[in-house]
């Protein structure tokens, strides 16, 4: 049995920012019960040159609902880059989420030899749509998860492995 592109795609990027959404609760309840302000954590970052959590949150869900989008042959939506709180970071997951719950398999499946073209910055990358999921958009929101609960445990959050993976 074969692996399909949406199987590949839509489960696993709602999987990965669930995980996040539950990593964004811990890192509250945390801040509360320590009586630490939240934009402490909102903003820390694991090394100076290195981008805060916000937008660690931020380019998560830009890249996935970007990647959904863009194998469905649709353009991803925009979101501001505003969010200063964690109510706010929640909501911009939810509203992803939300996003690509719309997608239907029949919107995905077929779109493994798709053109897609990605400008970053002044740059226009160009796949294949199953290397554009497979070695650009999920290593990317991985990426982004992972240091986004690293921040948050380098900062004290008790979370484990099982907070970034889910429970299986």
């Amino acid at each position: 049995m074969s692996l399909s592109m949406f199987e590949a795609s839509i489960p696993v990027m709602t999987r990965a920012l669930i995980n996040l959404a539950g990593i964004l609760d811990k890192a509250e309840a945390h801040a509360t019960a320590n009586k630490i302000d939240p934009t402490i954590f909102i903003q820390a970052r694991l090394y100076p040159n290195m981008y805060p959590l916000v937008r660690q949150i931020q380019i998560a869900t830009d890249v996935a609902k970007g990647g959904a989008a863009r194998l469905a042959g649709q353009t991803p939506p925009s979101y501001e880059d505003a969010e200063t709180s964690f109510a706010e970071l929640q909501a911009r997951l939810a509203k992803t989420l939300a996003f690509l719950n719309t997608f239907t398999p029949e919107q995905i499946n077929g779109s493994e030899a798709k053109t897609i073209t990605l400008t970053v910055g002044k740059r226009d990358m160009i796949f294949q749509g199953q290397p554009y999921l497979l070695d650009f958009v999920l290593p990317n929101i991985y990426f982004h998860s992972s240091t986004a609960y690293a921040i948050l445990r380098h900062w004290g959050v008790d979370l484990g492995k099982a907070d970034c993976l889910g429970s299986y």
